[in-house]
């Protein structure tokens, strides 16, 4: 089966979500869920640290071709995860005793397997 440009966008942006997984649990945040969907759009991780709930947005790139991947995070999608975070604590009342924000996660892949990750703490409100 040849590799399309879609497929390998996939691997890479689970591969970033594994890692900002990853890197998030060893900075003391706690992974709520993953891939949090509804009809009108997904948040890509649901993460807790202290009385704080964050949802996470993750891009990640293999190159700054098209910018950084925190720039890819647009004024009408940060809308949409708004939106999916509402429903999220629509769904789960307790989660509403607690504070929220967002997290902007970046990262970029070099090569032999190197990356740079970025997290940004309310990256957009």
């Amino acid at each position: 089966m040849p590799t399309t440009a879609k497929s390998n966008n996939k691997v890479t942006g689970n591969l970033g979500e594994d890692i900002a997984a990853a890197t998030l649990e060893k900075q003391g945040y706690t992974i709520v869920t993953r891939n949090y969907r509804r009809r009108y759009g997904e948040i890509d991780l649901i993460v807790k640290k202290g009385n704080r709930l964050y949802f996470v947005e993750v891009k990640a790139r293999k190159s700054r071709d098209f910018g950084n991947p925190l720039e890819s995070i647009t004024p009408r999608k940060q809308k949409i995860i708004y939106r999916v975070a509402q429903g999220y604590l629509q769904e789960h009342p307790a989660c509403g005793e607690m504070e929220f924000g967002f997290l902007g996660v970046g990262i970029l892949f070099g090569k032999n397997g190197e990356y740079h990750i970025e997290i940004v703490e309310d990256y957009f409100m």
